[in-house]
């Protein structure tokens, strides 16, 4: 049975170091031995500072450092940006300030190996820190995510692709979000971190899981040797069914959902905002192109808000944003509606928009549930 531990804390160190180390202690003390290379894997997605709990917070990743070396290991914090200087990331978000000190390794994935993540996708490039390390500590946010609902445990280690490999695989899932949350599972698996701890201190609700959202207190750390078993206390959290969190639905069908156990108070959150379901593909595959079309949340801009800063077509994997001087314009038809264009705008310009269509198509699938 897999456990999850939850403490309750703040981003007071004396406080949440304590409860951090309890929970490593607890779930992979006896993993991580003198001299290993431990890596840490944060979210570190775009520029964004601890406030805007975009990515995980500066202390989180310290006490992930500090219990390292206490073991005797060599800890290393590295993670892929989806787009922007991991250097400028890391400044931002003060993690170079929390680690000063600290005997350290604190880089960019860069190099890459063939890793064979099971079909249908055969070998794909991992970076090779991730796929070489003795152990892996995961340090996902919570967060919700406008095409996957959350991005938690289980999505964090999709950022062991390196660079825009990332854009490219999500051209290559298309429309199909199922197919998404398989890849993101196999990823998962192949690499398989030794323990996830999830900062849930202050999580980001609303259009996740970049300027979109918007900050929530929670005030809690919580962890479990098992990815997927940490994503479901989660969902139990927030009221959330598993069928609703693409993951979760594709590896409870698999029968890869573990019996849990939730050891510590599990608060009830109310009332979290999450983004609008996209979803609504279904049915037999001539269909899709409308469906995406007509059903499914279409990414907007706010041109009040838009700096034209390039980020939203730089990483666009279908290319359907057209960058017209004064303001951006989407082709729709291309458009594959995998709202990275939402995720990386640094501005908090771009947000979805439920179709008419869709709209009435999921108060008819709430009506059915």
């Amino acid at each position: 049975m897999a456990e999850v531990l939850i403490r309750k804390t703040d981003y007071d160190y004396q406080q949440l170091k304590p409860a951090f180390f309890e929970i490593v202690e607890k779930l992979a003390g006896d993993k991580i031995k003198s001299g290993q290379r431990v890596l840490i894997k944060p979210n570190l997605l775009s520029f964004a500072t601890p406030e805007d709990a975009i990515l995980t917070h500066p202390l989180v990743i310290k006490a992930a450092v500090e219990y390292v070396l206490e073991k005797g290991a060599r800890p290393q914090v590295s993670d892929s940006p989806a787009i922007g200087s991991f250097e400028r990331i890391v400044k931002m978000n003060k993690i170079n300030v929390a680690l000063k000190g600290l005997d350290v390794i604190c880089s960019p994935f860069k190099n890459t190996v063939m890793l064979d993540i099971g079909k249908p996708y055969g070998k794909i490039e991992i970076a090779r820190d991730a796929a070489e390390a003795n152990v892996i500590i995961n340090l996902p946010k919570l967060k919700t995510h406008t095409q996957m609902l959350l991005t938690l445990a289980v999505k964090n280690m999709f950022g062991c692709v390196v660079g825009f490999k990332k854009s490219q695989w999500h051209m290559r899932a298309g429309t199909d979000t199922d197919a998404f949350a398989r890849l993101l599972i196999a990823i998962h698996q192949a690499v398989k971190p030794t323990v996830s701890i999830l900062d849930g201190v202050l999580a980001l609700e609303g259009e996740g899981p970049g300027k979109g959202g918007k900050p929530r207190h929670i005030g809690v750390l919580m962890g479990s040797a098992d990815s997927f078993a940490l994503d479901m206390a989660v969902c139990q959290m927030l009221g959330v069914s598993y069928k609703r969190a693409p993951i979760l639905k594709n590896a409870l069908d698999k029968g890869m959902l573990p019996l849990c156990e939730v050891k510590g108070a599990l608060p009830r959150v109310i009332n979290f905002e999450l983004p609008l379901s996209s979803g609504l593909i279904w049915g037999p595959r001539f269909l899709h192109n409308f469906m995406r079309r007509h059903t499914m949340a279409m990414p907007v801009c706010d041109d009040e808000l838009c700096k034209m800063c390039s980020q939203c077509w730089t990483l666009c994997p279908a290319k359907a944003i057209e960058n017209l001087a004064e303001k951006i314009e989407f082709d729709y038809k291309r458009c594959i509606r995998c709202y990275c264009c939402i995720e990386v705008c640094p501005y908090g310009a771009l947000h979805a928009r439920e179709t008419i269509g869709g709209k009435i198509t999921r108060r008819l699938m709430e009506s059915f549930s």
